[in-house]
């Protein structure tokens, strides 16, 4: 059997993957920066409150504490967006359109820059999101596939399939 994905590396699926990312193997660093992040915000709200509360002017600092804590607020509401912006940036050239082939040994991505063989074994976690599967290698590198772009299958087959050669489950992220 043989499944085909065609899938381009753009702001949609890179967030999908930067959400997975998140929400799998960075969970616990993540909370915790969610927390500092939080905490900084409070801290922001708090000084320009004592500030309003003892009645003093609006100065330089309490503008620059209001901003930080905007930055911050619109920073950790759009992580997976600012992460896949960031993660678009750090792409080589050619290397935004993959097309894989996936056999029983192993599975080819080809790009405009390279060619690739990789083996089940390598993948550490596969997941899936409503338009994606994504394969995860470390906390920092991972694929998309599109299943808009499957050929040689359907989702369902696929899912069973690589779930069998990677030894685990497919894990669903929301």
């Amino acid at each position: 059997m043989e499944f085909r994905f065609e899938t381009k590396y753009n702001q949609k699926g890179l967030t999908a993957m930067a959400r997975v990312l998140r929400k799998t193997i960075r969970k616990k660093r993540s909370r915790r920066s969610h927390v500092f992040g939080w905490c900084v915000v409070a801290l922001a709200v708090l000084l320009i409150a004592a500030q309003r509360m003892l009645g003093e002017p609006w100065t330089f600092q309490s503008t620059l504490n209001l901003g930080v804590g905007v930055i911050l607020i619109a920073i950790l509401f759009t992580e997976d967006q600012v992460n896949a912006f960031f993660a678009k940036k750090k792409m080589l050239p050619g290397t935004s359109l993959a097309k894989s082939v996936f056999t029983e040994e192993g599975y080819t991505s080809a790009t405009e820059a390279a060619v690739t063989e990789f083996r089940y074994e390598t993948v550490r976690q596969v997941c899936e999101t409503a338009d994606y599967f994504v394969f995860l290698f470390s906390r920092q590198h991972g694929q998309i596939y599109d299943k808009a772009a499957l050929s040689g299958g359907t989702v369902e087959e696929f899912r069973a399939f690589i779930a069998e050669k990677t030894g685990s489950p497919v894990a669903y992220i929301k």
